[in-house]
């Protein structure tokens, strides 16, 4: 036997073998899965809920009725008025801030007090349990709060707040100690 005829030979059974299993898999055994089919599309339907009824938004017509548009720049009078509520206080933007800046007021707990000659200093904790040492001068809070006080049972302070027209205002505040 040549070497072409056992290749011929051997390709025979192979095409055999392979006819064989592309015809295993298509049979008309298919029962299972019409069977599911039709399950699938006897089942009742789901229930959708209706849309919600959209109500119409009333509509809103602006008339300046003799005030200033909020577009256009103030007149020289409104400025002065504006002028007149600023009453000389402001925040010193130029100063470096300190550490307790970064917190608000009520997240700071006066925890103490130390005496060193004549300076006396308060204990300060953060939420985060830092413990600081401030002194008449130091600042803390986000309000541009400037110590005025301390003593046993409190901490005074100076915060300067915006008076909601251009200018400031000085509020004060205190922290109490915690025992």
């Amino acid at each position: 036997m040549t070497r072409m005829a056992i290749v011929d030979w051997l390709k025979t059974p192979l095409k055999v073998l392979l006819v064989l299993s592309v015809a295993g898999c298509a049979s008309d055994n298919m029962r299972d899965l019409t069977q599911y089919v039709e399950q699938v599309k006897a089942r009742k339907g789901g229930h959708i809920e209706p849309l919600p009824e959209i109500k119409p938004i009333e509509t809103f017509v602006y008339r300046a009725d003799g005030r200033r548009s909020p577009f256009m720049q103030m007149n020289q009078g409104e400025e002065e008025t504006q002028q007149a509520s600023n009453n000389g206080i402001k925040p010193d933007r130029d100063r470096r801030k300190e550490e307790l800046e970064n917190y608000s007021l009520d997240s700071l707990r006066m925890v103490g007090t130390l005496q060193q000659v004549d300076t006396m200093w308060a204990l300060v904790e953060t939420k985060d349990k830092t413990i600081y040492r401030v002194k008449s001068g130091n600042y803390l809070g986000q309000n541009h709060g400037q110590i005025t006080l301390i003593d046993e049972k409190a901490v005074e302070l100076t915060e300067i707040i915006p008076d909601g027209q251009g200018g400031y205002l000085e509020r004060q505040a205190s922290l109490a100690l915690k025992e």
